[in-house]
C-alpha cells in the first residue's frame, strides 16, 4: 500500500469518482465537440444554480477570469486597482498587464483576508476597483467592503479561486456564496482547487445580464456574431473534456468541503492540545457567524522565525508542505515602478515570513494527520 503523504491527493479523490468521469469523458470523446460541446453549457447552468442563480461565463483558467472581468468595467490606463499585498500574483498581475495601476494593501494578519479598513488606506482620486481575494477557503468581511464600494462608486471583482463552495453571512443572517456579491466573481478550476478539473480552466460569474454578456464577447475575440468584432476581446475557453469532469465533481463540491472541514477541525484540535497557549504556531484563524470555510489551505503562522526550518524537519521525515506566499507583491521584481502601497505592508510581510500549509485535501485520514502532526510536534520537542 502506497503511505506517501500528499499535498493533494488527486488520484486517491480520482478513483472514489473513476466510473462517472471516465463516463462523461468518453461522451465528449464519442461526440467529438471537443470545443464549447454539450458539457460545457451543462457545466455553466449547474454551477450558476449552486451559486444562487448568476449568469456563469466559463474561460481557460482563473487569471483570465480576471483579465477579462477587469475588460469588461471599461477602465482606463492610470486608473488604480486596490488589491492584498499577501495573496497570488495572477490578483495583481492582471491589473498592470492592461495598464491599470495595482495598489497594494495589508491583510488581516490572522485571517490572511483584507479588510475594508485596509482598503480605506490605498483609495484615491483613480481608485475604480478593489479585488478581494477570498484566501484559503473563507470570505473576505464583504458587507463592509460593499457598503465602502457604494460609498465611493467603485467596482468589486472577487478573487474566489481559492473559496469556491464559502458561503458569507451578512448582518441581518441571509447568507450568499463567496464570488456572487460583488459586481463580479472569478474562479479557478486547476487541479489543486477545492473544484478543479484535470487541467486548466475558470470561470466568471455575475449578476448582471448586461454584464455578463460583454464579458462572453471578450472571452470570444469580442464577437457580438460569428466574425463581427464589436470589442477588442481574447481567446479563453473551457474545453469539453474539462467541463464534462467539472459537471462530476461539482456534484460533490459539498461533499468534499465538508471532508475538508473534519480535516482542519482535526489538525486544530490535535495542535492545540500540544501547543494550547499559541507559543509555536497560531492556528488558522475562522470568522465564525461571519463566513464558512472550505479550506482549501491549512495554514500555520510560526512563531520566533522557526518556519523554514520546521519545513525542512518535515521534509526529512517525508511530510510535504508550502508556503503560500514567500513573498508579498510589494517585493516581487515585476512591479517594481508599476505598483503603489496604499499602506505600510507589515502584516503581509509578516504572513509572509511565518506562514506554512499542511497538507489538505478530501482524502486526510486521522492517520495521516497524526502522522503530520506527530512531525510539527517531533520538531518542537527537540528545540
Amino acid at each position: 500500500m502506497d503511505d506517501k503523504i500528499r499535498m493533494v491527493d488527486l488520484n486517491g479523490q480520482y478513483m472514489k469518482i473513476k466510473d462517472e468521469i471516465d463516463a462523461g469523458i468518453r461522451e465528449v470523446l464519442d461526440s467529438s465537440a471537443f470545443i464549447n460541446g454539450p458539457a460545457t453549457s451543462q457545466f455553466r447552468d449547474a454551477l450558476g444554480k449552486y451559486l444562487g442563480g448568476v449568469h456563469v461565463i466559463t474561460c481557460a483558467n482563473g487569471t483570465d477570469a480576471l483579465q477579462i472581468a477587469l475588460m469588461a468595467l471599461g477602465l482606463s490606463p492610470g486608473d488604480e486597482v486596490i488589491v492584498p499585498a499577501f495573496t497570488y500574483v495572477s490578483s495583481a498581475e492582471v491589473i498592470a498587464l492592461l495598464g491599470l495601476t495595482p495598489v497594494m494593501v495589508d491583510v488581516n494578519p490572522r485571517t490572511f483576508d483584507t479588510t475594508v479598513d485596509n482598503i480605506r488606506k490605498g483609495l484615491t482620486s483613480k481608485t475604480k476597483a478593489i479585488i478581494p481575494v477570498h484566501l484559503f477557503g473563507q470570505s473576505c468581511d464583504m458587507e463592509p467592503i460593499m457598503d465602502f464600494a457604494a460609498e465611493h462608486s467603485l467596482y468589486v471583482i472577487e478573487d474566489n479561486a481559492q473559496s469556491i463552495g464559502a458561503e458569507y453571512i451578512f448582518s441581518d443572517g441571509h447568507r450568499a456564496r463567496t464570488g456572487t456579491i460583488g459586481d463580479i466573481g472569478c474562479t479557478s478550476f486547476f487541479p489543486s482547487k477545492n473544484l478543479g478539473c484535470y487541467g486548466d480552466g475558470g470561470a466568471i460569474f455575475c449578476k448582471d445580464e448586461e454584464l455578463a454578456a460583454r464579458m462572453a464577447m471578450i472571452a470570444n475575440h469580442g464577437q457580438s456574431a460569428k466574425y463581427r468584432h464589436s470589442v477588442i476581446g481574447c481567446n479563453s475557453r473551457l474545453d469539453t473534456i474539462q467541463a464534462a469532469i467539472l459537471n462530476v465533481k461539482l456534484k460533490h463540491l459539498d461533499e468534499y468541503s465538508a471532508a475538508r472541514r473534519k480535516a482542519a477541525a482535526y489538525y486544530t484540535s490535535r495542535l492545540k492540545e500540544f501547543d494550547p497557549a499559541g507559543e509555536f504556531f497560531d492556528t488558522p484563524a475562522e470568522m465564525p457567524g461571519k463566513s464558512t470555510h472550505v479550506w482549501h489551505q491549512y495554514t500555520l503562522k510560526i512563531h520566533n522565525g522557526r518556519r523554514d526550518a520546521l519545513k525542512r524537519h518535515l521534509a526529512e521525515t517525508g511530510i510535504p508542505s508550502m508556503i503560500y506566499y514567500p513573498l508579498p507583491l510589494n517585493e516581487q521584481e515585476a512591479f517594481k515602478g508599476i505598483a503603489r502601497k496604499g499602506e505600510n505592508l507589515v502584516h503581509s510581510k509578516e504572513c509572509a515570513d511565518s506562514v506554512l500549509s499542511l497538507p489538505m485535501h478530501t482524502e486526510l485520514t486521522e492517520g495521516i494527520m497524526d502522522r503530520i502532526v506527530d512531525g510539527v510536534e517531533d520538531f518542537f520537542r527537540k528545540l
